[in-house]
């Protein structure tokens, strides 16, 4: 069950407020950290780079890397921070990743992959996971995935999330990469039916809470990326019609009210506003009233020294008898 939904970790994007500000809308999601290279955190600012809010639980730490002995000291540092999971990253296909050998470019080195997640496993007690694609370039999915699958759980995985889509690392851009190649969620399904102790989570295309509750007849979990970042109000609706829970607040007003005082916080340790309201501009789809709530942010919260009564008068501009729907 703990696999069961989760929001994916996307890079410039599912920093420590963006996560703060999805928790509120559920409780049961799992969080991703935005990848961080073994480089970074085992040389960088750790508490900048790993710092995170008590309220994030349960929150996964997703690394990039490919040395198994660096791969065990990060996770390790990434335990001692406080984090339930190290998730492996072995999709992201941007040149920089490829040039770094971590990322989707792993998908042609199982081996090595296995070798990295039995180290982090021997390093920590906290699950370790693995996030890949179904295959590269001109890899066969079929024997691709399979391989890497089955030597990451050999060497201790705990549970695979598995992106739907190929990469191609030769001739499409990484935002390419997340649009062209076809989505096979047959493929998933198939790893699924042949893994059936294992924990498998799909990801890629996921538009809707309702996507989300067809792919659990076939999978253990469902990782939702893009559109929980853009249409964050998709998220109200996760605790009630996945979990069979009360969602922790009614509408995104009620999770504004109750993200002001973290917002005050980060303000007064010198935190700019516009780097936690970013993360609003869907907040409001469809609701009279959102136009004018993304440019009150825009024009006002990126000036020097924006305070929280900027955040406050954009959301008075939102009609409050027209709630953000919250329909799968």
């Amino acid at each position: 069950m703990k696999y069961k939904f989760s929001v994916a970790p996307m890079m410039d994007w599912t920093d420590r407020h963006c996560r703060v500000f999805h928790r509120l809308m559920s409780r049961r999601a799992r969080l991703y950290t935005e990848m961080l290279t073994t480089g970074a955190v085992i040389h960088g600012d750790r508490a900048r780079l790993l710092g995170f809010d008590t309220s994030e639980h349960p929150v996964a730490l997703q690394l990039g890397g490919s040395d198994p002995r660096d791969l065990a000291t990060a996770a390790r540092i990434g335990e001692d921070f406080g984090y339930d999971e190290i998730n492996l990253n072995v999709g992201c296909p941007s040149d920089r990743v490829k040039d770094g050998r971590f990322g989707a470019c792993l998908m042609a080195e199982p081996a090595l992959v296995a070798e990295g997640v039995a180290a982090m496993k021997r390093a920590v007690k906290i699950p370790v996971t693995v996030k890949c694609r179904i295959g590269i370039d001109d890899q066969d999915p079929e024997t691709a995935l399979d391989t890497l699958a089955r030597g990451v759980i050999a060497a201790g995985a705990d549970a695979l999330v598995v992106h739907a889509r190929k990469a191609w690392l030769n001739g499409l851009s990484p935002k390419e990469n997340r649009d062209i190649p076809p989505l096979d969620y047959d493929r998933v399904y198939r790893l699924k039916a042949t893994l059936p102790d294992v924990p498998i989570i799909i990801n890629g295309g996921i538009t809707s809470i309702a996507e989300a509750k067809q792919h659990l007849a076939h999978v253990d979990g469902v990782m939702l990326g893009r559109a929980a970042y853009q249409e964050p109000w998709r998220l109200l609706s996760v605790d009630s019609e996945l979990f069979g829970e009360t969602s922790p607040h009614a509408a995104m007003k009620d999770v504004f009210a109750a993200m002001l005082p973290y917002i005050e916080r980060q303000l007064a340790e010198g935190t700019r506003l516009h780097s936690i309201t970013r993360h609003f501009v869907g907040a409001f789809h469809g609701v009279p009233g959102a136009r004018a709530f993304r440019r009150h942010l825009a024009e006002n919260g990126v000036r020097p020294g924006a305070g929280i009564d900027v955040l406050r008068d954009a959301i008075a501009r939102v009609d409050d008898r027209a709630p953000a729907s919250v329909a799968a």
